[in-house]
């Protein structure tokens, strides 16, 4: 048995491969089955395989070498594309980044108009974690779309609207306002939650993603990033679906009419509109005139005109 080959010492392949940046662990175990692996010279098609620290891996003909982790939160703003390179020359996200970065992928994406949180990273095995379905990772966004919500389109959010890709699904809804709508997801269809609110015939003002698993935006401002840890990294890998729903602390978007401070007599349940039944305007009637009495009226300003 080669050296390569031992049990006894070195790092599996794949999970060497996914260091490398080369996609997942399971990704990694297709390359190696379909015969682009190569260590020391010679094709390995062995899962068991492990990696020495003198081996030269090869894949596609290429030396492979096991990079450092590096895991970033972005805060994106607006009018930035999450791509590596536009051919009309707008502005990427990675403009906001220092130029070590640049070879980190973004997992999931936001589009130009909205913004929140984006994760980068190098981690093959992280990227899966993230964004496989099976996972079911939470994204936690607040909505503002243009017209006051419909309590009976709740339903359709929640049990799934049809899209070309699949029936698309809120995992859970909450309400500021009948404007402003806080949403989980564990899908990722692109430009989901835009597309199922068209489907009900409304339109998307602002869209900002405020959590990601147990990640949220507390310590960073629009623009800003930060490196993970390992621990922060390990608790969303262990934890995909993150702590319990986080508190929604994002700017009221522009024009939307804060909530009345005036304290109702019940609160009302997710489920219950009751509170958001609106009103029937108009002035309270008057009670009628009796009819029996007659009215007095103030004589003129100079007496009589006789």
């Amino acid at each position: 048995m080669s050296r390569s080959s031992s049990p006894e010492s070195g790092v599996r392949l794949n999970k060497f491969l996914a260091s490398c940046g080369l996609g997942s662990r399971r990704k990694c175990e297709e390359l190696i089955r379909e015969g682009r692996i190569e260590i020391n010279g010679k094709v390995v098609l062995d899962l068991s395989t492990k990696v020495q620290p003198d081996d030269y891996v090869r894949f596609d003909g290429r030396v492979v070498r096991a990079e450092k982790e590096i895991t970033i939160l972005l805060n994106k703003p607006k009018g930035y594309l999450c791509t590596a390179d536009d051919p009309e020359g707008r502005k990427t996200i990675y403009d906001l980044l220092p130029g070590k970065f640049r070879s980190l992928a973004y997992v999931g994406r936001l589009d130009l108009e909205s913004h929140g949180l984006l994760l980068l990273t190098n981690s093959g095995e992280l990227n899966e974690t993230l964004t496989h379905p099976r996972h079911e990772v939470e994204k936690e966004y607040v909505v503002t779309i243009n017209r006051a919500f419909e309590p009976e389109h709740t339903d359709r959010m929640l049990e799934g609207i049809r899209l070309a890709e699949g029936l698309a699904k809120a995992d859970s809804m909450h309400f500021f306002t009948r404007k402003r709508i806080g949403i989980v997801l564990s899908q990722g269809y692109n430009r989901q939650i835009r597309r199922m609110f068209a489907k009900l015939d409304y339109k998307v003002r602002e869209l900002e993603r405020v959590r990601i698993g147990s990640f949220t935006a507390a310590d960073l401002s629009t623009g800003d990033h930060r490196v993970l840890n390992a621990k922060e990294i390990e608790a969303v890998c262990r934890n995909p679906k993150g702590a319990k729903k986080t508190k929604i602390t994002s700017d009221r978007p522009t024009g939307d009419r804060p909530p009345r401070k005036k304290v109702a007599r019940k609160k009302p349940s997710r489920d219950d509109w009751s509170s958001f039944a609106p009103r029937k305007k108009g002035k309270p009637s008057r009670r009628p005139s009796s009819g029996g009495g007659t009215s007095r009226r103030k004589p003129p300003r100079g007496g009589s005109s006789r």
